[in-house]
């Protein structure tokens, strides 16, 4: 399981994470959550490769994350978790065991804290270096707008990436 740069497997990460998920983990503590993201970037910035991804302000995840300022993004790259992601996506870890209700297999971190999400393929370890709320009144396409029209807005996160790898 050796690192590899940002750029690599860029474009299968990012077909998949649109087009079915990918689960974001964060640990604050004893306790881990993770939930299903699909919308994210990766890229460059302040001189560092840099995992974006959005949660909302509902989200259990978010607490946790404003404390851990840490988190993972395990990628599986078949269909096979496609049921676990729809679980992970619409059911709150606050009711809910996801890792046991899911069969999923957490796997310690290389370099930070939290753990990846062993049954995917491609994970990303990131330490938060940015982060800050939508602004709605900053956004000037209606389309994005209509988004948030409940109010349930997200807070962006940027991680740096301190660790690529695949297990499978």
């Amino acid at each position: 399981m050796s690192s590899l740069n940002f750029i690599e497997n860029l474009e299968e990460t990012m077909d998949w994470l649109h087009t079915q998920g990918a689960f974001l983990t964060v640990k604050n503590g004893d306790t881990v959550n993770t939930m299903t993201i699909s919308w994210g970037q990766i890229g460059y910035q302040w001189r560092k490769p840099v995992f974006m991804v959005l949660v909302r302000k509902s989200r259990y995840t978010y607490e946790l994350l404003e404390n851990a300022k840490e988190f993972t993004v395990s990628i599986p790259f078949s269909k096979n978790l496609k049921q676990a992601l729809t679980i992970c996506g619409t059911k709150t870890g606050k009711d809910i065991d996801k890792f046991k209700e899911c069969d999923l297999y957490l796997k310690e971190g290389n370099k930070i804290s939290t753990p990846i999400i062993e049954n995917a393929d491609m994970h990303y370890e990131c330490k938060v270096v940015y982060s800050h709320p939508i602004d709605i009144n900053m956004i000037n396409d209606l389309e994005v707008k209509k988004l948030y029209e409940d109010g349930n807005y997200h807070t962006l996160y940027y991680g740096e990436i301190v660790d690529i790898y695949k297990t499978k």
